[in-house]
């Protein structure tokens, strides 16, 4: 039988928040803000921030695009890994929640780096289909689970050979693997899944950071 990931219990992951990366205050500060939202829930978990960061450290990312931005956890963490001439899109639909973010990219002085898109995703993924395809090293999908689907063929078309797309929440809470669990997000990333598992345009590998990463690289 393979070996199982490691259980982490509430010490373990207090050890993790410690010594698996270095944290600093303006994260530490938006954490403790969106904290006290009532969706502070879709907030991605800060190891996974940093990883996401040091991947396009490692990647030499120079453009990026985002698909759900809520407060800007994630946006800040990857802006910041950015060359100064770099580029991150962002799609949301919220102004109350990307006011937040646009504070913090402001303080974190990356707003010059960012590109934030008010409009259903779907409608942004389509334009730069049309304007820029092929010219993306890096995409973080995190958005309705429904659209996930469509999320990833759209973004597939948007990175270049060799980008990697990012996907949050694939494992669901552990829904995806139980079979009665029949609700339209838990079934759309259960399909999501198997049709990635087999999708020869891609390497990819699914992770248990968090509530589930998977990582695909466009071949």
């Amino acid at each position: 039988m393979a070996k199982q990931p490691l259980q982490v219990s509430e010490r373990l992951y207090s050890y993790i928040l410690e010594f698996g990366f270095r944290d600093d205050p303006l994260l530490q500060e938006l954490r403790a803000e969106t904290s006290k939202l009532p969706a502070s829930m879709m907030q991605i978990s800060p190891e996974q921030g940093q990883f996401m960061a040091l991947l396009a450290q490692l990647m030499g990312v120079r453009r990026a695009i985002e698909i759900g931005t809520f407060t800007g956890y994630s946006s800040l963490s990857v802006a910041r890994a950015l060359p100064a001439d770099g580029k991150l899109i962002c799609c949301d639909v919220s102004e109350e929640y990307t006011a937040v973010a646009r504070r913090y990219w402001a303080k974190a002085g990356v707003a010059g780096k960012i590109d934030l898109r008010l409009a259903p995703a779907l409608d942004t993924l389509a334009a730069l289909k049309k304007s820029a395809p092929g010219s993306f090293d890096m995409a973080f999908i995190d958005a309705d689970k429904t659209n996930y689907p469509h999320y990833y063929e759209a973004v597939l078309d948007l990175l270049r050979p060799g980008g990697v797309v990012l996907i949050d929440n694939v494992l669901w809470g552990g829904d995806v693997a139980d079979p009665a669990s029949q609700d339209l997000e838990t079934t759309t990333l259960r399909k999501l899944n198997s049709f990635i598992a087999a999708d020869a345009r891609v390497d990819f590998c699914l992770l248990p950071i968090a509530d589930g990463l998977t990582i695909a690289r466009k071949r």
